[in-house]
């Protein structure tokens, strides 16, 4: 009774400062500080603060949370083992078959042709490493003017 009391008052004190806020023309600020208002009552209306009232007192409820905190402690604990395994696999050469589809999870990778023994790993055209070729890049940045 003391919540439904609480929710009601702030509801009603709520679509006051509204109400002020419309006065000084500010019509999109009271629209929501009216939408924020009615929230409480709403929860009033629907039975809801009864059911959390209801749960906060009740030791099966806080059973219950317990269960389902348990229930995420064992999901994360299994999903970090298996990301765990799964670098090992990767470092290993992947002999072992992944649980869940390991492509999924994991980032691609760029598998491009390999630098030919002549060059000594340089790119033809700058001397840099052949991994480092940014004449696209240059290009664009100066269509850009940057």
């Amino acid at each position: 009774m003391l919540a439904e009391t609480i929710c009601s008052a702030a509801a009603v004190a709520g679509l006051g400062i509204a109400a002020i806020t419309a006065y000084r023309k500010r019509y999109l600020s009271a629209a929501r500080i009216a939408a924020y208002a009615l929230v409480p009552l709403g929860l009033v209306m629907i039975g809801a603060v009864d059911w959390i009232a209801g749960t906060a007192f009740s030791p099966v409820a806080w059973a219950g949370f317990g269960v389902l905190g348990g229930a995420w402690l064992l999901f994360s604990s299994t999903r970090a083992v298996e990301r765990r395994r799964a670098g090992r696999r990767e470092t290993t050469g992947g002999a072992e078959q992944a649980a869940v589809a390991p492509a999924a999870s994991s980032p691609s990778r760029a598998v491009g042709p390999k630098p030919q023994a002549g060059r000594a790993g340089q790119s033809a055209q700058s001397g840099q490493p052949a991994g480092e070729d940014f004449s696209d890049i240059e290009a664009i940045l100066k269509k850009h003017g940057i």
